[in-house]
């Protein structure tokens, strides 16, 4: 396929699960009925929950959370390919994983991506965050078949390592995705430069349905939902930070043509150094 309709959904995710995934269901049936054959939903989906002790007392295994048989139902009846941007899920070492799912036109799951770098970081003296504490990495990179393109997988912080994002595009991936919940201070610097970077040093879609506004469990998020076309340009975005869908068309071809006229993922070259200095 080439050109195809994206609906990308923002969210303001809350701390109980049920409710979010009703938000999260009621936006994804409105971009599937309005013809988005590709629909993404945000990082953490359904829960958000930044107070560790409260986290673990809330997530479920993937065998027992209800949002993977109801993303999957609801992919199958809409007849969609529908990407969970991502789920908190308890995993196997007492940490939590957070996690990418994306299923098929017909219920199937295609393919999971545990989020890779891990949001570690103190934005300001009243900001710090520790995402390792209570998720553990993921340490493989995924790439999936939708309707014909390659779509390659991650999560939010993932944006900051442009290393990940050529070696998916080198192998074939023409869209990116992005699910994203943004801080508003790194949102308001970051968010839009970082997403035209990726798209223009890949030659790819880049997609990145994200979370916005203030949050029950304190935190505040960017919003700014948007697609990025291989050249760098803004394909469309959200305004603001209020849920909702973004529908944007794409043509796939485009990536080839941008490819072609920048090959630069072909020009990967070995070098020395640099050197440490020595002061």
């Amino acid at each position: 396929m080439t050109k195809r309709t994206i609906g990308l959904v923002q969210m303001r995710t809350g701390v109980d699960p049920a409710r979010n995934l009703d938000d999260a269901e009621a936006l994804i049936r409105e971009a599937a009925g309005e013809g988005a054959s590709l629909v993404m939903t945000p990082e953490t989906t359904h829960l958000m929950q930044r107070d560790g002790d409260t986290l673990f007392d809330v997530v479920r295994t993937p065998e027992a959370d209800p949002a993977i048989p109801r993303f999957s139902a609801l992919a199958r009846e809409l007849e969609i390919d529908l990407l969970a941007g991502s789920l908190a899920l308890a995993g196997p070492d007492g940490r939590a994983v957070n996690r990418s799912h994306l299923f098929g036109p017909d219920g199937s799951l295609k393919a999971v991506y545990d989020k890779i770098h891990m949001f570690d970081v103190k934005i300001g003296p009243d900001e710090t965050w520790s995402e390792s504490t209570n998720y553990k990495p993921g340490d493989r990179a995924v790439l999936a078949d939708v309707g014909g393109d390659v779509l390659g997988l991650t999560i939010c912080y993932d944006l900051r390592f442009a290393y990940l994002y050529r070696r998916l595009a080198q192998a074939g991936a023409t869209m990116l995705a992005v699910p994203s919940a943004f801080t508003r201070p790194t949102g308001r610097a970051h968010w839009e430069v970082l997403l035209r970077a990726r798209a223009i040093e890949t030659g790819s879609f880049i997609l990145a349905p994200a979370q916005g506004g203030a949050h029950e469990d304190g935190r505040k998020t960017w919003g700014r939902s948007m697609v990025v076309g291989p050249w760098g340009e803004i394909v469309a975005a959200l305004d603001h930070d209020e849920p909702g869908v973004l529908l944007a068309e794409i043509d796939a071809d485009a990536a080839t043509k941008a490819r072609e006229r920048i090959p630069a993922l072909a020009g990967d070259r070995d070098f020395a150094g640099p050197d440490p200095l020595k002061r």
